[in-house]
């Protein structure tokens, strides 16, 4: 082992087990051989880290870009460069993006109050029945709660559970496309608006004046990422 000059050694668990080896991979890393560590032995360099967790990392980078950047367009004027950097600042915030483990994302740090303006009990016009459907909006709504459901956005209540604000839904379509539409005017009728500034759009310009790059992101159900306060639920 004196002239032993390999920076990484493979051992099996046989090995492990016969001959009684144990690894310490702590800050002062060295291997140990028999019981009661009769013989130990330690690296010559230990400054140098151990190139799996740099493969590891690169590993994911390319599942990232793979999977989760399959349909991001790039502008084709970027040199070979840029792309890499544009790739690594995505990378960097990998968690603002969906994937197949986390298909749906959560707005953090502030939760929507809904407070009506009116007291209880509350007006017929709050309870509203579902609307009549077509077999194929039915079938189409059918898939679009099952979704939500398995989302974690929406539960199942019981039949006989009494509420008192109902709101229909619909399905809206776009190019054989299905959305599911929630019918809002008459609970939006009697809700305290939220009022905030909006700020105008010539300081808007400014501010992206000395930008370098500027992107167009779609957020996946921005509205279901949405979350609610207990009461408004």
């Amino acid at each position: 082992m004196d002239s032993c000059t390999s920076q990484n050694i493979i051992l099996g668990n046989d090995y492990l087990d016969i001959y009684g080896i144990e690894v310490n991979n702590h800050k002062d890393r060295y291997f140990a051989i028999g019981e009661h560590e009769r013989q130990k032995f330690s690296y010559s360099n230990i400054s140098k880290q151990i190139s799996v967790v740099s493969q590891n990392k690169d590993t994911y980078k390319n599942e990232f870009v793979a999977y989760q950047l399959v349909e991001a367009q790039f502008n084709p004027s970027l040199s070979l460069k840029m792309r890499h950097e544009l790739i690594d600042v995505l990378y960097t915030y990998n968690n603002s993006f969906v994937s197949y483990n986390k298909p749906l994302g959560t707005i953090r740090g502030h939760k929507v109050d809904i407070s009506l303006n009116i007291e209880r009990p509350y007006p017929p016009v709050l309870i509203i029945p579902s609307y009549p459907a077509s077999p194929r909006a039915r079938k189409a709504l059918e898939k679009h709660i099952q979704e939500v459901i398995k989302l974690g956005v929406l539960r199942k209540v019981g039949h006989n559970n009494e509420f008192e604000v109902k709101t229909p839904v619909i399905i809206s379509w776009n190019n054989d496309k299905s959305r599911m539409v929630g019918c809002f005017r008459s609970l939006n009728t009697y809700t305290v608006p939220d009022r905030y500034p909006i700020s105008r759009i010539q300081e808007s310009l400014t501010q992206l004046s000395k930008d370098k790059y500027i992107n167009s992101m779609d957020e996946l159900k921005g509205f279901y990422q949405n979350v609610l306060t207990p009461k408004a639920k």
